[in-house]
């Protein structure tokens, strides 16, 4: 089954990347997609599943607040953050990785390799090395994706992760090619 031309990899990559569209007034940093990103997994033959963006799903394209873009970067973004862990939205996000969970073992049941997935460093809800909290940077995982990794725990899978972070695209870049070299989902034992 599936034996035509898929290359079956693929990666999950944060809303964001493929649409820089959907993120918060003032902070975009291309004119559509981080194309080097697209470029490199495309030259690579890895398929790019689109993970919802949590922010515009539970917040609005404004963020809940016109005036957010006048806010420093990471006042912003620990604004945001505090939202995002509100109860109500919390339980969207649960849903959602419920979903991207379910998904991705769907995939691995079939013989497809998911290589990993692709977040937004500093970013209050996509963070995977750092995330804005306390009006600055730090260590740690953004709102969505500890949820999506609790999700994906819950049914045994571990999956390599790897942030953006736009300032310094050779090094991002980098990171991405040993995802895609390192490759897959693991079961937990």
């Amino acid at each position: 089954m599936f034996d035509d031309k898929r290359s079956k990899k693929l990666v999950l990559v944060a809303h964001c990347v493929l649409n820089q569209n959907s993120i918060y007034d003032g902070t975009a940093d291309f004119p559509s997609q981080f194309r080097q990103v697209v470029e490199l997994l495309i030259e690579h033959r890895v398929g790019i599943v689109q993970l919802p963006c949590p922010e515009l799903s539970c917040l609005g394209l404004d963020r809940k607040d016109r005036d957010g873009a006048r806010r420093e970067l990471l006042a912003e973004n620990t604004r945001i953050r505090g939202l995002m862990e509100e109860g109500r939205n919390v339980e969207k996000l649960r849903a959602r990785a419920d979903d991207i969970a379910t998904e991705v073992a769907e995939y691995r049941r079939h013989g497809f390799e998911v290589l990993g997935m692709i977040g937004i460093n500093r970013s209050p809800s996509c963070g995977v090395e750092t995330t804005s909290r306390n009006g600055r940077e730090e260590a740690g995982k953004g709102v969505f994706v500890a949820v999506i990794e609790e999700r994906l725990r819950a049914l045994g899978i571990a999956l390599g992760m790897t942030g953006v972070r736009t300032g310094n695209v050779a090094e991002f870049l980098d990171n991405v090619r040993e995802l895609i070299r390192k490759g897959g989902a693991t079961d937990r034992s």
